[in-house]
């Protein structure tokens, strides 16, 4: 038997679950969550999803660190910011918008986030744990 799945009642559902479980760890970690969003270009579909992603951090009580930076930036001050990001006591998780200007190695970049940052569960390390069938950071598809 079918069932129909409300998908707008779920999302709220699991809005509140987090602005409660939020609201309970801030007192021990003396701060909300933060997470870090690099997006580089003008993309349109991927503004809008970065937008989409800073709401949804501002509906939950989390900190959103946005910054968007021209498509012909270079490798090095993306990695470079990155680096500063994987030591931001202040950010939890970290996500780089794909897809990526052509003159920029995704795969490259990705490998520069911290695993335990990577939010989008696309290092290296954090795909193995996937593909082993271990506990870890999970990209959003295989999650759901």
């Amino acid at each position: 038997m079918a069932q129909i799945l409300d998908g707008k009642a779920l999302a709220s559902k699991i809005q509140a679950e987090l602005r409660d479980r939020i609201q309970s760890l801030q007192p021990r970690i003396g701060r909300p969550p933060g997470l870090a969003v690099l997006m580089v270009g003008d993309n349109p579909a991927s503004a809008a999803y970065v937008r989409n992603k800073e709401r949804a951090c501002a509906a939950i009580g989390m900190t959103s660190f946005g910054q968007h930076l021209p498509a012909d930036s270079a490798f090095e001050t993306l990695a470079g910011i990155i680096q500063d990001l994987n030591q931001d006591n202040r950010i939890d998780g970290i996500l780089v918008q794909l897809p990526l200007p052509g003159n920029l190695d995704a795969v490259a970049l990705l490998q520069q986030i911290s695993p335990e940052k990577d939010a989008d569960g696309l290092h290296p390390v954090n795909l193995g744990h996937l593909l082993r069938g271990e506990a870890g950071l999970r990209s959003c598809t295989p999650a759901g």
